[in-house]
């Protein structure tokens, strides 16, 4: 399908916008390392957001893959997951805070110009207000194009060579979606190395009744149908 937008969002900067239901959102990352983390809400209700532990506990994952459905609050699916070229998007370790920004360092517009750390929570937030929202609406994020694992104590470590220059994921607007990202880095990430992501939204493909989403289990199934009887 042919585009109807297109937007690169600038390393370490953040992003929002509104989506129709029916549209495809493609997310691909330019460079080595990228990291998206993104927030969903239903555009018409703000109570109605992304639910990262529901999303993971009904459709028995630790990860976030195709085709999977991510769920709101109130078990509607707010987005599916409908292609991607990585098989795990880590949605375990929240977004980066400032703590992780100064880390690198302590920044600021007015030594650093357009080249200041910002956090992931910063930039999120200052999409969120932008949209007429606040801290009150800041929730879990999906960290696209991040990867997680066990270390020998248990832990989680961040897998730096997850993602590569072309790595691409799509997600198909169930709904009227606002959504908001930032390009940080991922909290576990050592390095202060952001890299651009590339946004291009389009006419989704019709949904049929074998859609993979669809039967992937019958926890996204229901979730689907939620979606529908909204969207109707």
């Amino acid at each position: 399908m042919t585009p109807v937008f297109e937007h690169t969002i600038a390393p370490g900067a953040a992003w929002s916008a509104r989506v129709a239901g029916g549209r495809e959102i493609r997310l691909s990352a330019v460079t080595d390392r990228a990291n998206c983390s993104l927030l969903i809400f239903a555009a018409s209700d703000p109570v109605d957001r992304m639910n990262i532990p529901d999303t993971l506990k009904a459709q028995y994952s630790a990860r976030i893959r195709p085709p999977m459905v991510l769920m709101s609050d109130r078990g509607t699916a707010l987005a599916s997951m409908t292609g991607s070229s990585l098989d795990w998007h880590d949605a375990l370790c929240g977004h980066g805070l400032d703590i992780h920004a100064d880390r690198h360092g302590r920044s600021s517009y007015a030594t650093d110009r357009n080249e200041w750390r910002r956090s992931a929570r910063t930039g999120l937030l200052s999409e969120l207000r932008k949209n007429g929202r606040n801290d009150s609406h800041l929730h879990a994020t999906v960290n696209l194009f991040s990867k997680v694992a066990l270390d020998a104590d248990a832990g989680l470590r961040f897998i730096p060579d997850h993602c590569r220059a072309g790595d691409w994921v799509t997600l198909r607007a169930e709904l009227d979606l606002l959504l908001v990202a930032s390009t940080a880095p991922h909290p576990l990430d050592p390095r202060w190395s952001p890299a651009p992501v590339e946004v291009a939204i389009a006419p989704a493909a019709p949904v049929t009744e074998d859609d993979p989403s669809r039967t992937w289990r019958a926890e996204s199934a229901r979730a689907l149908e939620q979606s529908e009887r909204v969207f109707a």
